[in-house]
């Protein structure tokens, strides 16, 4: 599915750490994806960002999915 950057997340490896490029200017390789959980899932799954950024050691992604976790939350918290 495409969509503009506007509506996309970018996203980089630095130091093994898979880490969101907020203002998308962050130096090499970027990979983007939506802000869905399911995006990151599929992401996850396919092994889509060792391909997209190039790297063979496994990504911590835990800060990603963390924040993917906040979108969509109800006021309460619940998802």
């Amino acid at each position: 599915m495409r969509a503009s950057r506007s509506a996309l997340l970018r996203v980089v490896a630095h130091d093994d750490v898979l880490i969101i490029d907020e203002r998308a200017v962050m130096t090499g390789r970027g990979a983007w994806l939506h802000p869905t959980q399911e995006c990151m899932e599929a992401a996850l799954r396919r092994r889509a960002f060792a391909r997209a950024l190039r790297v063979s050691d496994p990504l911590d992604t835990q800060t990603i999915e963390k924040r993917l976790n906040g979108y969509g939350n109800k006021v309460n918290g619940s998802k």
